[in-house]
């Protein structure tokens, strides 16, 4: 019994220290060679709150089925054990015209009662998202990126949102999934206000954050992946290779990553959102810098 937990203790050390060390060398080969280059920070960091340990239970992303029926996704409770520092607010157009003035961004596609310097930022795709969290860690000196849906879970609370139906995962009557789901998408319509406001008009949550949940959808890094429940479930976490992303916001929208406006396409089901924005959370990972210089 010794033998086999010495040997698998060395097969671990086996693999972990080399990936180490090549994390280390690649991040020391990134900085003599120009890759990374978070030293000459021209820009303070943005307004951010920082959402403390806690357990959180939100659904997970995705589309459920079960003998071959549409399903809620399961309910996912888990222990978060590290700090999260988020944005307080969604990148402001002001924020973000920056990034443009400076040949990094592409222009939004700004509705005209939504141009003012202290609005969200709408009219962005997940590209521009990414473009903009690269530009911001260049002048900051500090690693930004997008969330994760789990991430947008922990920050949101009380107001991220619950799309179940609360059909019985196995009824096979699909009527009964059908008349849950008119309703539902028929409260979502009624309730629409497409036009951006100004940053803080839609509240603050338990935790600090400012208007998630009110017109405008946040980018996430999550992919949206099919999942059949026979065959158990693990949750898809950050994209690899994936077109189809998810955003956040009232309810929850799988969205291609190339639209920038969602009213013309890229929702798969349901109503789409009625904007496209971001905010994003700060990477304090020691290995940070070195995925900041290598994945984009």
């Amino acid at each position: 019994m010794a033998s086999l937990a010495r040997h698998e203790t060395v097969s671990t050390a086996s693999v972990v220290v080399p990936l180490a060390l090549l994390l280390v060398l690649g991040g020391a080969l990134a900085v003599q060679t120009g890759l990374i280059d978070l030293t000459a920070a021209t820009l303070p960091g943005p307004q951010t709150v920082v959402i403390q340990p806690r357990e959180v239970t939100y659904r997970a992303a995705g589309d459920f089925y079960k003998n071959d029926m549409p399903v809620d996704g399961p309910l996912l409770t888990e222990w978060v054990a590290k700090p999260l520092e988020i944005m307080k607010y969604q990148v402001s157009v002001s924020e973000y015209g920056r990034c443009v003035d400076a040949g990094a961004c592409t222009a939004p596609e700004l509705a005209e009662e939504a141009r003012a310097a202290d609005f969200p930022v709408t009219g962005v795709n997940y590209d521009d998202a990414s473009d903009y969290a690269r530009w911001l860690s260049q002048q900051t000196g500090e690693v930004w990126r997008l969330p994760t849906d789990a991430q947008l879970a922990f920050a949101a609370g009380s107001k991220f949102p619950d799309d179940a139906l609360g059909v019985d995962p196995d009824s096979r009557n699909p009527a009964l999934r059908w008349l849950a789901d008119y309703k539902r998408e028929a409260a979502r319509k009624a309730s629409l206000d497409p036009h951006p406001l100004r940053q803080g008009q839609f509240g603050e949550n338990e935790l600090g954050l400012v208007d998630f949940g009110g017109n405008v959808w946040e980018w996430t890094t999550t992919c949206s992946r099919r999942f059949n429940l026979e065959d158990g479930f693990a949750d898809g976490g950050t994209s690899g290779v994936c077109g189809v992303f998810v955003t956040v916001g009232k309810h929850r929208s799988p969205m291609s990553s190339f639209i920038r406006d969602p009213k013309s396409g890229g929702c798969s089901v349901g109503a789409p959102p009625d904007n496209l924005g971001f905010r994003l959370v700060r990477d304090d990972r020691w290995y940070a810098p070195v995925l900041f210089a290598f994945v984009k």
